[in-house]
């Protein structure tokens, strides 16, 4: 699979744009805000070198975290001493022995990397971890650039319907319309 290629040499020769080292804000409000989760369990899907997995053990959670590149998880594990990291494909998680109920998953842009014909898969994974009413954070890129892929808001509601509710739409960044989403469990099950 190209992207699955792509990544493994990103993180080979250190170009990683996308990993700054430092939570993002809209994780902090979720974590630390006025009305912030209480400590539970958590699930970074695609969760790289580990960041927002040091940050969220930091906080009380237990924390899985998932990234299909094993150089990524190599350093997540010296970055996050604690958390249950894992080589995997988040699309098979109960493959490798993640099984819910999670109050906290957490997308940094992992739906918004993988082809089309897998993002139903990664629904129904995130769907079958989820505790019910539990919360969703997921970052997408809304606007294609050069060779890349995105999840607009239409597909994000549309994809995750009867197993999730989308309950808050915040625009991120220009570039690339970029999104956050915060979407809760429903009791329904996957269609």
């Amino acid at each position: 699979m190209a992207s699955r290629l792509f990544f493994e040499l990103a993180y080979l020769f250190g170009f990683k744009p996308w990993d700054s080292g430092v939570s993002p804000p809209e994780l902090v409000e979720v974590v630390e805000g006025p009305a912030a989760l209480a400590p539970g369990r958590a699930l970074d899907l695609g969760c790289g070198t580990g960041t927002n997995c040091a940050y969220l053990l930091s906080h009380g959670w237990e924390v899985t975290g998932v990234d299909f590149v094993p150089r990524a998880i190599n350093t997540a594990r010296r970055r996050a001493p604690g958390a249950r990291l894992l080589v995997g494909d988040v699309t098979r998680l109960g493959d490798f022995g993640v099984d819910g109920p999670f109050d906290l998953l957490l997308d940094l842009g992992c739906f918004h990397s993988m082809p089309d014909e897998r993002r139903d898969a990664y629904v129904a994974e995130a769907a079958r971890v989820a505790r019910p009413a539990g919360t969703l954070l997921l970052f997408a890129f809304g606007e294609k650039g050069p060779g890349t892929p995105v999840a607009p808001e239409a597909e994000i509601r549309e994809r995750f319907k009867g197993s999730f509710e989308v309950v808050e739409v915040r625009p991120g960044a220009a570039f690339r319309k970029q999104t956050w989403y915060r979407l809760i469990r429903t009791d329904q099950t996957t269609p």
